[in-house]
């Protein structure tokens, strides 16, 4: 099973999560879904990058600022303790909008996965195939690099065709992938453990238990 390298655009897979999660009301998997994106791949889970930005804090941050950073602290401590995970972090922006109404956005995060994925080819030089989950098509000039270089990119992504709807993926990022996957709710999920193997009796040991045989 070859190896591979999983480049993660966490704003971006952590709405994909919610949105399932809001579905059935069932938590969803983190570390996990990785795990299982990789064996659909047949393909061994090496290294994880995983690329975050703290939430906003204000001067005098609110009790619902508080709240979040304290989440978002234990999350990059749970994976900063993995050495099998790297942790990138950008930096949060707000804007207010023509309705009055703030918004945020990550900044800084495309740059760093396009620079690590770069890398690739001096870092991890046995590496053939990787994975990257986001959707921007910021990342199709490095895709294609990685192409020439000879290493496939697997993109696993989400949308939908509704109007207004807050997933959306490039049609060129699809286009210049070496293969790509809709996320499914299933990959956020706990592998089913394996079933248990029922014995099957013969019929000649059936017969000979009919028959008084082995009692």
């Amino acid at each position: 099973m070859q190896d591979t390298l999983v480049f993660v655009d966490d704003g971006f897979f952590g709405l994909v999560k919610n949105h399932f999660q809001k579905g059935d009301s069932k938590p969803k998997r983190y570390l996990q879904t990785f795990r299982n994106i990789c064996k659909k791949e047949d393909l061994n889970l090496k290294h994880l990058f995983v690329y975050m930005a703290p939430p906003f804090q204000s001067p005098k941050p609110t009790e619902k600022e508080l709240f979040l950073m304290r989440q978002y602290q234990g999350m990059t401590k749970m994976l900063r303790n993995k050495n099998w995970v790297t942790l990138r972090e950008g930096r949060c922006q707000k804007i207010i909008n023509r309705q009055g109404k703030e918004e945020f956005y990550q900044k800084g995060i495309d740059a760093l996965i396009i620079l690590d994925m770069y890398d690739i080819k001096e870092s991890h030089p046995l590496i053939k195939k990787i994975i990257l989950i986001a959707s921007d098509s910021d990342f199709v000039p490095v895709i294609e690099r990685m192409k020439q270089k000879g290493i496939e990119v697997i993109i696993y992504t989400y949308f939908d065709r509704k109007r207004h709807s807050r997933f959306s993926t490039s049609n060129h990022l699809l286009k210049v992938a070496s293969k790509w996957r809709k996320l499914i709710k299933k990959d956020f999920e706990d592998p089913e453990p394996p079933k248990k193997e029922i014995k099957q009796t013969s019929k000649n040991q059936e017969n000979q238990k009919d028959n008084g045989v082995n009692k």
